[in-house]
């Protein structure tokens, strides 16, 4: 039987009043070069990272002389997603894309690859960098807003990552084992030089096997670590919840199950759709019959009141790990 995390969530830091102008400030001193916004879903991040994108828009036209912006006119600010699910085309209303919450800022690394296909860190650090140094090209200001932890975190600190494919075939054959043998395995190969944030997970301990084990040459990534402003997005649990509660009422009448049984019938793989986790796990299995609509909803908002947790221990974690993170309530 599946062990549940019912561990209390770490205590809420206390929220900041962040000052703009002094972000922007240092932004245009060269002092940044990117502006992070992270939370866990439903926090507001998006709807919040764009009313910060137009403010900077504003200060940047006052500072140039320009008065204000008209309505609808460019400005220096762009949003690049840091969703592991929202690249995927055809997978918007599980992944609350809400596109047209960013009316005239422009925004990037959504709808960049085919569902089914596997896109994965490697990935989004490669086209995270030709996006980033695009914007910082034109002399904007790059503003990374997500829930994904781990992008998020890899993209901040420049991880090395190897440039190995993943193994369907391999991933398979690991996922038969259980984390205590995947762990022995893991130490077996890499001895002293085995990274303890690998043990903890058994998705980093397959990837680092799948890596170890593969036959192709490996070449790794090398790039520089961001000078971000980092904020974070604070709603209490009680709030979260009710706000996830309701975001999920809202995907279910507005064609969920529709959307999901699209990308069934365009070719997607039930097992793909699994693998991509929460709406499109459960309402797959409720649309292979394997649970029923009752089933699937509960069993869906209570995998995501999890999720959720997981994401703020994990930013409560890089905060552990030398990040200063500004949590701000974004209502």
């Amino acid at each position: 039987m599946k062990k549940i995390n019912n561990s209390p969530e770490v205590p809420l830091p206390e929220p900041e009043v962040i000052d703009i102008e002094d972000v922007f400030a240092s932004w245009h001193r060269g002092d940044i070069d990117l502006v992070c916004v992270l939370g866990p879903t439903a926090s507001g991040k998006t709807r919040y990272s764009v009313a910060l994108a137009r403010e900077f828009n504003r200060l940047a036209a006052s500072k140039a002389g320009a008065g204000s912006l008209s309505e609808g006119a460019p400005g220096i600010a762009e949003i690049i997603s840091a969703d592991s699910r929202q690249v995927y085309r055809g997978m918007d209303i599980g992944t609350g894309k809400d596109l047209e919450e960013y009316g005239e800022i422009p925004y990037h690394m959504i709808d960049i690859a085919t569902a089914g296909e596997k896109y994965d860190l490697y990935c989004y650090q490669r086209d995270f960098e030709k996006v980033y140094a695009d914007i910082l090209s034109k002399g904007h200001l790059p503003i990374l807003c997500g829930g994904t932890g781990l992008y998020i975190q890899a993209v901040l600190s420049a991880y090395s990552l190897p440039d190995v494919p993943p193994s369907r075939e391999l991933r398979s054959e690991l996922e038969q084992s259980d984390i205590e043998e995947l762990r022995e395995a893991y130490a077996e190969r890499f001895g002293p030089k085995a990274d303890p944030e690998v043990m903890v997970s058994k998705k980093r301990l397959i990837r680092a096997l799948e890596v170890e084990l593969s036959e192709v040459p490996v070449t790794r990534t090398s790039y520089e670590a961001k000078k971000a402003f980092i904020i974070g997005t604070l709603v209490s649990r009680e709030e979260r919840n009710a706000l996830i509660d309701k975001r999920l009422s809202e995907r279910l009448e507005g064609g969920l199950v529709e959307e999901v049984r699209a990308l069934l019938d365009s070719g997607v793989g039930s097992e793909d759709l699994i693998y991509y986790g929460l709406e499109y796990k459960f309402v797959t299995q409720y649309l292979l019959g394997l649970i029923d609509k009752d089933t699937m909803r509960l069993q869906l908002s209570t995998a995501i009141h999890q999720f959720a947790k997981r994401q703020m221990t994990f930013f409560r974690s890089m905060e552990s790990k030398g990040f200063r993170i500004h949590w701000t309530r974004p209502f």
